[in-house]
């Protein structure tokens, strides 16, 4: 039976810049920095989150194709991949601390039916949702 998700795949042009941006400006903790022959496994995750992992993987490593790593690689420079949602439960201050920090915001926080959004960008230019649920929606009474 599934537990739930464990690790997930963030496309990068460069692991260890990356792996960089995760850990010092977003305060992420490294999981694993291993070489396995030509390719790395690197993965990071929030510090309040052990059980989830995003796998940082190199847009040229192996297991891609030429034509289907040609393809990923310019979608995600044009920045049209969404890697996911982050919680938080404080997203204007999450957001003024992240900019200073060098982050590129693609939106600044604004109200939404759900809570507060802001969207940014990592260093490849895969987005992110930072999120700050509503205090009084409850996803499984108002949507489940």
């Amino acid at each position: 039976m599934i537990q739930g998700l464990g690790i997930t795949t963030v496309w990068t042009f460069d692991q260890q810049r990356t792996k960089a941006f995760f850990t010092e400006k977003l305060d992420f903790e490294i999981r694993d920095d291993i070489s396995m022959g030509d390719m790395k496994w690197v993965t990071v995750g929030a510090k309040d989150q052990p059980g989830v992992e995003l796998a940082l993987m190199s847009l040229d490593g192996p297991g891609l194709d030429p034509e289907s790593a040609e393809a990923l690689k310019k979608l995600v420079s044009k920045g049209v991949l969404g890697a996911g949602a982050f919680r938080t439960d404080d997203c204007r201050g999450d957001y003024a601390t992240f900019k200073a920090r060098g982050v590129e915001f693609i939106q600044e926080p604004k109200e939404r039916p759900y809570g507060v959004e802001a969207i940014f960008r990592d260093d490849s230019g895969n987005w992110y949702s930072l999120t700050e649920r509503s205090e009084e929606l409850d996803f499984s009474k108002d949507f489940g």
